[in-house]
């Protein structure tokens, strides 16, 4: 709801201009400017028409959305910690781009960009290894991967190496050999990813280290990429453990299914019916979009099989997995993009990915040129290098009996001082690992001089770049607009069950059931079947469990049953249907054969609370929102004016 109702606020927030040109609205007696009014209209209305009634109705929304968000702000929202602790972290996602070397953060994207119009398929061995391991546990490491490579460099197979006792700590790797399969850019970790694609076919790399530990890989093969494919899948589970005979079972009514596909049944019916996937199995069976430019990989048999589909509608005959049986049906399927469409998806997720740490490193340097960095040596850290002990891994270091504050180092004049320093030790000790407090120390300095570098440059962001500011902004009203609108109304809706009972009372004739049936639906394959149903229902005494029953004993896809108060005009199978009380003729409807049996008929009667609560609470937020806004019109008189507005577009 929240990220729904933000992307959506989003629209009616604009940039901010500091001009002063013809003011169309005054708010509070602050002034809002014909150019930031029309950059927000033009923003949500690309098709513009500058009409009166036009102007009026987007008027009157933004009216509403700036007296909530001067309301919120009056109310002291934006100091609540949560908020600003929720914008800071937007503040930091808005401002990471302006705090890279652009020039080297380009140069990634474009090596993105050609590994994305490739498949490599590797096979690596693990040495797992804390990120945080001491220098004796690294160099273990190390030379364990070494001595398993030193193998591989004398002829031995790669698979027997990496499944040997000793060998690669992948858990899959019994079953792979350590083969990872077909993958391209972004679909492993940066390192990973980086050393693969430079290493040449049937050639094995040198052991380079990831989060996960140390690795070698050898390149198998490299192939053009495929492209990115949206299919959807009808999936029947066999589990390992299951027998024999259940793993028949699945494969014969995976095949069954495949046959009525191809007699005409319909996709997304077989798979609400069928399908074991319950993730997908009640939207078509569609799955993420996966292959190049995107993060998703999928089992190679399944990709596979996808892959082999020429045209979007195209259905597999039946695969297996490790997961069960599986018919792909393939969706959308799209070539490798121009670099000029793709650039702007790459750029986001190089933006993301750990590259994008080199183009910091960069970046921090040439702002250490541009404001005249400079250190005051080492003398400054001989008090942190004697004062570090085993409590600072614990948490418990402090600074207590630092008496100096000494510049550490100096940025355009500003200067950074020891206790700026022993605040950062302070809240930055997780994750670092033991050794001498010289090396620490030293560490910690080369970490806390490019934070507070970074820092001092996004504290100039404002300043340097109106569109930055102008995001921030929007991302500080839509938080704020959203809460102040959950306690104001939706959730106040909620909450107040007298008032909102009160509210249903009062307004009680418009809450009211249509004509109704009280009936059974059985929905059947053919008319045979139809037919069939018609006879059995006709004795009162069978109930539709023993229809079902009888019906379905060869096949789950002969019959089924529905029982409900249905809306005739709204329920597809019946509208526009003469129904009579008991069986009704059988009839056809889009390629399958309905037999309907009405107990009743239901006339137009009042719901009940609980029948219309759904209705009734968007009605009251609705009429909670009413009032509120003539309260606040009056909190905070708002003038227009007109003849500003209405010379929009002229």
């Amino acid at each position: 709801m929240k990220s729904l109702f933000f992307s959506l606020a989003l629209l009616f927030i604009g940039t901010s201009y500091s001009q002063k040109d013809a003011t169309v609205m005054k708010m509070d007696g602050e002034s809002v400017y014909k150019s930031e009014f029309l950059s927000i209209y033009l923003k949500n209305n690309p098709n513009p028409k500058y009409d009166k009634v036009s102007l009026d109705e987007y008027m009157e929304l933004f009216q509403k959305f700036k007296l909530k968000v001067a309301e919120a702000e009056a109310l002291g929202y934006d100091t609540i910690p949560k908020l600003k602790k929720e914008l800071e972290g937007y503040r930091k996602q808005l401002a990471f781009p302006y705090l890279i070397d652009s020039s080297q953060n380009q140069a990634l994207v474009i090596e993105a960009y050609d590994r994305t119009r490739s498949e490599i398929r590797a096979s690596h061995i693990l040495i797992n290894l804390n990120p945080n391991a001491l220098p004796a546990d690294t160099l273990a490491a190390y030379n364990r991967l070494m001595g398993l490579k030193a193998r591989l460099d004398k002829g031995e197979d790669f698979a027997s190496v990496a499944k040997m006792k000793n060998g690669s700590d992948d858990p899959s790797v019994q079953n792979n050999g350590g083969d990872l399969g077909y993958f391209t850019a972004f679909q492993m970790v940066y390192p990973f990813e980086d050393n693969a694609y430079k290493t040449a076919v049937g050639q094995v790399s040198n052991p380079f280290r990831t989060r996960y530990g140390y690795h070698i890989v050898k390149v198998t093969d490299k192939r053009q990429a495929r492209g990115t494919i949206k299919v959807a899948h009808l999936m029947i589970s066999t589990g390992k453990e299951v027998s024999q005979e259940a793993k028949d079972n699945a494969e014969k009514k995976i095949n069954e299914i495949y046959q009525k596909l191809l007699a005409g049944a319909k996709w997304d019916e077989m798979v609400a019916l069928n399908s074991d996937d319950a993730g997908t199995s009640k939207k078509g069976g569609e799955l993420p979009a996966f292959g190049s430019g995107t993060t998703q990989r999928m089992v190679p048999v399944f990709e596979d099989a996808a892959y082999t589909l020429k045209k979007d509608g195209d259905i597999c005959a039946p695969i297996k997995t490790d997961y069960g049986y599986h018919i792909i049906k393939r969706l959308e399927w799209t070539d490798v993009k121009s670099f000029d469409l793709a650039k702007k998806e790459i750029q986001m997720k190089v933006n993301k990915d750990e590259r994008s740490k080199k183009t910091q490193d960069s970046f921090v340097a040439k702002l250490k040129a541009k404001y005249k960095y400079s250190n005051a040596g080492l003398k400054p850290t001989n008090w942190f290098v004697s004062s570090i002990d085993s409590t600072y891994f614990m948490g418990k270091w402090n600074y207590d009996n630092l008496k100096s504050n000494k510049v550490m180092f100096t940025l355009n004049k500003k200067k950074f001082k020891q206790k700026d320093f022993a605040e950062y030790l302070l809240k930055n000790y997780r994750g670092i690992k033991k050794d001498l407090p010289s090396t620490v120390v030293a560490m910690q300095l080369k970490n806390w001089e490019k934070a507070a570098i970074l820092e001092y440059e996004e504290s100039q962001l404002a300043n340097k770049y109106p569109e930055y500011k102008a995001l921030v902004n929007e991302y500080h009203d839509g938080i704020l607009l959203y809460e102040v609108m959950s306690d104001k109304v939706w959730n106040k809706a909620v909450k107040d069950t007298s008032g909102l009972r009160l509210f249903f009372n009062q307004n009680r004739d418009k809450y009211q059931w249509p004509n109704r049936v009280d009936a059974t639906i059985y929905e059947c394959l053919n008319a045979d079947i139809a037919s069939k149903v018609s006879s059995m229902i006709a004795n009162d005494t069978i109930n539709s469990k023993h229809v079902l029953d009888v019906v379905n004993k060869d096949s789950e896809l002969n019959l089924k049953v529905k029982m409900n108060k249905f809306d005739v005009t709204q329920t597809l199978t019946l509208k526009d249907r003469e129904l009579d009380l008991g069986v009704n003729k059988m009839y056809e409807f889009e390629g399958k054969f309905y037999v309907v049996k009405v107990s009743s008929k239901l006339p137009v009667m009042r719901k009940e609370f609980t029948e219309a609560k759904g209705s009734i609470t968007s009605d009251y937020q609705n009429f909670l929102e009413q009032e509120w806004i003539k309260e606040l019109r009056i909190k905070h008189p708002i003038v227009i004016f007109n003849d500003v507005l209405y010379s929009l577009g002229k």
